[in-house]
């Protein structure tokens, strides 16, 4: 089977089970417990830490490890918010309308369960917020402002720094969900605040992830219990998958820059393929390659269903997607696609191609072949 759903998960890479394999055997001790099993625990967690710190280009205090984004988000989010809320801070938020679900449930939660009041920036037909757009609903009185890096259903890359800058000027924190750009598109001082990422997103295994709260910014803990860490997400850290993930992020940094060139060049040619085998055939997100996903091409089918595609492509070897794999099994159509003005009809023709760090110039022709196969048969 060709894979090209890397948009949902990743494989596990050799490198990152090889290096969690000592916390899941010899290394086992509890890393709160105060022996030397507990210690080697504690110190292989503070080296994780002290690596995903690294590649973030923050300082260890601002890592906390998660479960994955979902958790991130909803710690940032609230955590933040509350916390603001706390210290007399309106209770005002912003985000967009093609966040991850994730973004908008807790966003949602803020507005039925403590009186915030929530304003959403336009996305525009392409998927991207524009800073003028975020300055546009800004208020005052904000105190958050969510949107993602890069959209995870359209490939809209987000220019982080404008928009940080653009909150900043009024006194808001800026959260990025940046679980589809790690290992794609630099970390490093993106100037957000906050920034949520995914293990299994970038080759490290499924339930973990780190959250950055950049410099002690007051922050309402989810979980409550023996204040792991350093209060903000209690529970037993998972060592040896915050190991993986720092070993995973570490290796998708070194290659990234490489990877992303390569990959946007396999992903421009196939998008021209695509679109060349359905009369009416459109690319959702940006047209322009630079603001697009190094790794994704969304499209539109009018005419046909996209679920027929995806289970005839899979019957010629190859597994995509009709976008996220949190809302697969729905019968609605894509709250991304709607919001950016795709109507209804056309949303479900929906197909998703996410190229992985694995893929070759081989895979994409046999994938592009499966398509024109499909779509002229």
């Amino acid at each position: 089977m060709l894979y090209l759903d890397a948009a949902a998960t990743t494989p596990v890479r050799r490198e990152a089970l090889e290096a969690a394999w000592p916390y899941l055997t010899g290394t086992f001790g509890n890393p709160s417990s105060h022996h030397t099993a507990g210690e080697a625990a504690a110190a292989g967690l503070a080296d994780a830490r002290a690596r995903v710190a690294t590649a973030l280009g923050v300082r260890r205090s601002d890592v906390i490890f998660t479960s994955g984004g979902t958790e991130g988000a909803n710690l940032a989010i609230k955590g933040l918010a509350l916390a603001a809320a706390d210290a007399g801070r309106a209770r005002h938020v912003v985000t967009s309308s093609i966040e991850h679900e994730a973004v908008l449930d807790s966003v949602d939660f803020l507005v039925r369960r403590h009186g915030f009041e929530v304003s959403f920036a336009d996305p525009g037909s392409d998927g991207v917020v524009t800073p003028r757009a975020l300055a546009a609903v800004l208020r005052p009185d904000t105190a958050l402002v969510s949107l993602a890096y890069a959209n995870n259903e359209v490939g809209a890359v987000a220019d982080v720094p404008a928009l940080a800058e653009v909150a900043h000027s009024c006194g808001a924190l800026l959260h990025t969900d940046a679980v589809q750009a790690a290992g794609h598109l630099p970390l490093r001082d993106p100037g957000a605040d906050a920034l949520t990422i995914s293990g299994h997103k970038l080759g490290a295994p499924k339930g973990i992830g780190a959250a950055m709260i950049r410099g002690r910014l007051p922050l309402e803990p989810l979980v409550h219990g023996g204040g792991q860490e350093s209060g903000r997400r209690s529970g037993t850290e998972n060592v040896a998958f915050a190991v993986a993930l720092a070993t995973a992020l570490e290796l998708a940094e070194a290659e990234r820059e490489e990877t992303a060139v390569r990959l946007a060049a396999l992903r421009d040619r196939f998008i021209g393929r695509v679109l060349a085998c359905w009369d009416g055939a459109f690319l959702t997100g940006p047209a322009e390659p630079a603001r697009r996903h190094p790794a994704h091409a969304s499209f539109c089918f009018p005419g046909r269903s996209g679920e027929s595609i995806l289970l005839d492509l899979e019957g010629r070897g190859v597994l995509a997607s009709s976008g996220s794999a949190c809302a697969a099994g729905s019968d609605e159509p894509s709250h991304v696609l709607t919001a950016i003005g795709i109507d209804q009809e056309v949303a479900q023709t929906a197909v998703r191609v996410t190229l992985g760090a694995g893929t070759t110039a081989a895979d994409v022709e046999a994938a592009a072949s499966a398509f024109e196969s499909v779509l002229r048969g």
